[in-house]
């Protein structure tokens, strides 16, 4: 028997590889089918199942696809369904992988189908829970991400108690827990930075696992603090259960290398949104105008998810050279699938044809400092989320968090200067590049953002400053 966590760090998303005699399984496999594939092949194995443990919200799965190259049956839970095949398991049911069981344990909460997978190894002992979103390290499963669903939070929550109760914490305390996402996923909001973990230890350390915890005060508990979640997870929740264009054919028609003519073209005349993913130093040195900046190197796919609206929004790249095609692949993650093409040559090729650049204005932490010292009143504005800025921030700073971007610029004055940090810079450049795309061009950002600001002597406090301008 062999099990192998796929973790993806952009994504905070755990896949995973099951092997045993000659048969594989898959559970919440990522949208390329490919490294599934070349694992089975090097087993010598075939696929048998693909196990999902809900209608992702965060990211479009692979099950599709994967089942067609493979001919491997789709999985999923009671009360799952969708517009292409599967097998709906019932409660209890056990599925044999070579030497091995997986029972199928439905545990609705997170979402209503949310089931996890209980690995019974070859002498018959409970060996490894895969949880998806029900049970996290350190956390569980947000309970408001049910989509078409006349249920409250409230309500899933109370579900989510029962299964956990119920389905889960009855295991032994020796079964390994491997779930669906780590820390940076929004699909909870204490997750720990560990990938697994047993049983036992989540007994002691999880605070929504407490023994003497009530019903109400479970319910209570995971429902207070919870954010909006991102605008992309119900459209690719919906993905998931409705299906998507073959992953092959987004590849083909998002990777073709385009002149500077058709580019300027698409982003001029047919509505295509140039979306810029080289390093932030770079776009802030020189862009092309009315570009967005979302830097590959950073948390790309869930800011992209949570900044551009429009899942079928035709998109045109700037990347570094060589990485074009991972670009395209990581869009197709959380289902935006219309790429037309890059900008062949990148910015040099844009500029060689004597086409306007445009860059970002910045300043130092300490000058920053020196300014707000001197009695200068600034529009410090400050990016980074909610909790963040409630933890510790520049006095004179105000909050408008990037993942509700969109919103908050509405109440920025055009013709004003504007000072934006975020933790170390990243999400202020994507800040930035989305207010020069709206016509704000007096915008400075702080270089290395509020890292670099809290070694100066600017004011800083832990009192929620107002959120307005």
């Amino acid at each position: 028997m062999k099990i192998e966590q796929i973790y993806t760090g952009c994504l905070a998303q755990g896949a995973y590889y099951i092997e045993s005699n000659g048969e594989a399984a898959v559970i919440d496999p990522l949208r390329e089918s490919k490294p599934y594939i070349d694992k089975a092949n090097k087993d010598g194995s075939k696929i048998k199942y693909i196990l999902e443990t809900h209608f992702h919200a965060d990211f479009v799965s692979g099950h599709v696809d994967l089942a067609q190259k493979t001919g491997a049956t789709i999985v999923y839970g009671p009360g799952a369904k969708t517009d292409y095949e599967i097998h709906e398991a019932t409660d209890g049911e056990e599925l044999i992988l070579g030497k091995v069981k997986i029972k199928v344990l439905h545990t609705p909460g997170h979402t209503m189908e949310s089931s996890c997978y209980l690995l019974i190894n070859e002498n018959g002992d409970e060996h490894a829970l895969f949880s998806g979103d029900t049970l996290f390290i350190g956390d569980v499963g947000r309970p408001d991400l049910a989509i078409k669903s006349d249920l409250t939070k409230e309500d899933l929550a109370g579900f989510l108690f029962e299964s956990l109760r119920n389905k889960i914490m009855t295991l032994k305390d020796e079964v390994i827990v491997y779930p669906a996402h780590g820390a940076g996923s929004a699909c909870g909001k204490n997750m720990s930075s560990e990938t697994w973990d047993t049983l036992g230890n989540q007994k002691e350390s999880n605070y929504a696992l407490r023994a003497d915890m009530s019903k109400a005060e479970f319910v209570t508990e995971v429902t207070e603090g919870i954010l909006p979640p991102p605008q992309y997870f119900a459209k690719n929740a919906l993905m998931n259960k409705t299906g998507y264009d073959s992953l092959d054919d987004v590849m083909k028609k998002g990777s073709v290398p385009l002149d500077v003519e058709i580019f300027e073209a698409m982003a001029n005349h047919e509505g295509a949104l140039v979306l810029d993913t080289r390093s932030k130093t770079d776009f802030a040195k020189a862009h092309i105008p009315n570009s967005i900046f979302i830097g590959v190197d950073g948390t790309f796919a869930p800011w992209v998810g949570a900044l551009i609206v429009d899942l079928k929004q035709p998109i045109i790249l700037i990347a570094d050279e060589g990485r074009e095609e991972e670009v395209v692949l990581r869009l197709s993650r959380v289902g935006y699938d219309n790429t037309l093409g890059y900008l062949k040559g990148g910015i040099d090729a844009w500029k060689n044809a004597g086409r306007e650049v445009d860059s970002i204005q910045s300043i130092s932490a300490t000058t920053l400092a020196k300014e707000v010292a001197q009695g200068k009143k600034l529009n410090i504005v400050d990016v980074r989320k909610p909790g963040e800025f409630e933890s510790e921030h520049v006095v004179e700073s105000v909050s408008k968090p990037l993942d509700f971007f969109n919103e908050e610029q509405r109440a920025m004055n055009l013709n004003e200067d504007y000072y934006l940090y975020c933790g170390s810079g990243y999400r202020s450049i994507i800040a930035a590049s989305i207010l020069k795309s709206r016509g704000y061009h007096n915008i400075i950002d702080v270089v290395g953002g509020y890292a670099a600001l809290k070694v100066t002597d600017i004011k800083k406090t832990d009192y929620v400053c107002p959120s307005t301008l």
